[in-house]
């Protein structure tokens, strides 16, 4: 075997943690696919023959990659959440089916990243994202991350601490005991259904948080909104029942919640974050441009 399918062999390794280092970077599953592919094309061209640590030198490599992706984004992109025509933007969902993720994605939702955790990573600048992403979730040590930033240390530990005071106010806390959490959840997910697909304006109220915040992204050419409080949320839910009615559970993320399927088509992903047994945060992926990338039958639903 030659110097270079060694050399490949070992980044093949190394592949899907890089992807899962490259999507909580990006939000995207597409553009991380391109980093790790970018990484590759990197490593081909550098003499790592006093690497002693492939992996490490592999994650900074992709941190890199991602930070200048994240830099060169247009404006809008840098609050994805709403660009400057209004449009909601939601990350990429990593779907699997009720009985959990595969490998590959369990290793790409390692840490609890749920939605809800990426929609607050990707509210972050990317000096803070790549200080935090590389840091509190792969353990990179700041002396490794400073260079990729042009900083100090101590300013890239600042960074992470800004950015993990972010991330602990928005994002739910780890489960204490997993099982009992998804369970949970599937449940309120369950009630939220059945109330939508009867037209029970009460019961869903009943089931969500009176804060809760309403998020769909529609894509390029499909109306997407952002909406606020448990009246306003349940009224839409009635109005778009038909997406209940042809409602899967899946997991979303690694949390339960549920794919629209009609004629073999996903027609939308629906996010749950519960916390206390009520809905606080629903987001709503209709954008048919990335709906169609989803393999149906993958998912076994």
């Amino acid at each position: 075997m030659s110097e270079k399918d060694v050399l490949a062999r070992r980044f093949e390794e190394h592949r899907p943690h890089l992807r899962a280092v490259a999507y909580r970077m990006l939000g995207s599953l597409g553009e991380a696919e391109d980093a790790v592919q970018e990484a590759w094309f990197k490593l081909n061209r550098s003499d790592t023959s006093g690497v002693e640590n492939l992996a490490g030198w592999l994650t900074t490599v992709v941190g890199r990659v991602c930070l200048d992706m994240l830099r060169s984004r247009a404006t809008r992109r840098e609050e994805p959440l709403e660009d400057e025509a209004g449009r909601v933007r939601l990350p990429d969902p990593v779907l699997s089916g009720p009985s959990g993720p595969d490998p590959e994605r369990e290793i790409l939702l390692a840490d609890s990243v749920g939605l809800a955790l990426m929609i607050v990573l990707q509210e972050l600048g990317p000096a803070e994202r790549l200080a935090f992403v590389l840091h509190d979730m792969f353990a990179v040590p700041f002396d490794e991350i400073a260079p990729v930033l042009g900083r100090t240390p101590a300013s890239t530990r600042q960074l992470a601490s800004r950015a993990r005071r972010r991330v602990q106010g928005a994002a739910p806390a780890p489960d204490t005991d997993p099982a009992a959490a998804l369970a949970e959840r599937r449940t309120v997910v369950d009630a939220f259904l059945t109330a939508a697909r009867g037209g029970n304006f009460e019961a869903l109220v009943a089931v969500l948080d009176p804060e809760i915040v309403a998020r769909s992204d529609g894509g390029a050419l499909l109306p997407s909104a952002l909406r606020r409080g448990a009246a306003e949320v349940a009224s839409q839910a009635i109005t778009f029942a038909r997406f209940a009615e042809a409602a899967r559970p899946a997991l979303v993320n690694g949390t339960p919640g549920v794919v629209a399927i009609a004629q073999g088509r996903v027609m939308s992903v629906m996010s749950f974050t519960v916390r206390d047994g009520k809905v606080t945060a629903l987001d709503i992926l209709t954008d048919p441009e990335r709906l169609a990338r989803i393999d149906v039958e993958a998912l076994g639903i």
